[in-house]
């Protein structure tokens, strides 16, 4: 402050203020994945300028991918983040998608359940549906499935580490004998080129063979996920239903090639 009163800010004082904000930014998306414009605004409390400002200059220095809206983790085709890291990303919107899915699901039906923590944060809104039977390659979910008394058969085949998956031939073989009302299947990309798309060859090919044994597949994607692409593809986007927590008109737009795009409550 000089003699007259007035506040004096300083060049240094200014980079210190954002290097915090910008920390906070990727603090943020290191926690969810993806950020929102309106929410950095109002976390941050500061100007939409200020907060486009800084991620323009953390996009420019490769620390993020700006979209529509805000901005988002940097990934690569291989990407492939490990069951507890999963675990703890996006979780309130996940749990809205999931709860979407289940009130697909009637009495008496046959169904899938793919590996993966988004499939897996339907288990706790499926009590109640003890007449249904759940074939799963998860075995977590197998696990909790079992708690909540529902009749469950865990395919057999390599446990893969990093996801709690089973894959490999076995699998496939195994799923290709049965046949399912309805699929739930979780992707780590989708895209209105490339459709739905993973990591991991073996666990695409374990997906491609739920959706030929399906009467009606449904895709889980969280915000995340959208306008992502992964090195193995699963299927074109008109293969099944997309179930997301997205609501911006736009956006979803680019996938209506999809049968039906189905957005969870805000």
């Amino acid at each position: 402050m000089n003699e007259n009163g007035a506040i004096l800010l300083y060049a240094g004082e200014m980079k210190v203020l954002t290097e915090e904000r910008q920390q906070k930014i990727i603090r943020q998306l290191n926690e969810n994945g993806i950020v929102k414009l309106q929410d950095l605004v109002e976390t941050l409390n500061c100007s939409i300028s200020t907060v486009r400002r800084d991620l323009q200059e953390l996009e420019d220095h490769g620390k993020l991918v700006r979209v529509h809206g805000g901005a988002k983790q940097i990934t690569t085709l291989q990407s492939e983040p490990g069951v507890l890291e999963k675990s703890s990303k996006n979780v309130q919107g996940k749990r809205k998608i999931a709860q979407l899915a289940v009130q697909q699901i009637k009495a008496d039906e046959i169904i899938y359940l793919d590996a993966g923590t988004s499939t897996e944060a339907m288990i706790p809104f499926m009590t109640g549906l003890d007449s249904i039977l759940v074939v799963t390659n998860g075995v977590q979910l197998a696990s909790k499935l079992a708690d909540i008394n529902i009749k469950t058969y865990l395919v057999g085949g390599e446990l893969k580490n990093t996801t709690k998956a089973i894959i490999g031939a076995d699998v496939v073989e195994t799923i290709n004998n049965f046949r399912f009302n309805r699929a739930f299947i979780g992707v780590n990309g989708v895209h209105r080129k490339f459709g739905f798309t993973t990591p991991d060859p073996n666990e695409a090919a374990v997906k491609r063979a739920v959706l030929k044994q399906s009467e009606l597949s449904y895709f889980l994607a969280d915000t995340s996920k959208l306008n992502e692409v992964s090195f193995a593809k699963i299927a074109a986007l008109n293969a099944g239903v997309l179930l997301t927590d997205e609501h911006n008109h736009e956006t979803l737009q680019q996938f209506e090639q999809a049968k039906k795009v189905m957005e969870a409550k805000r």
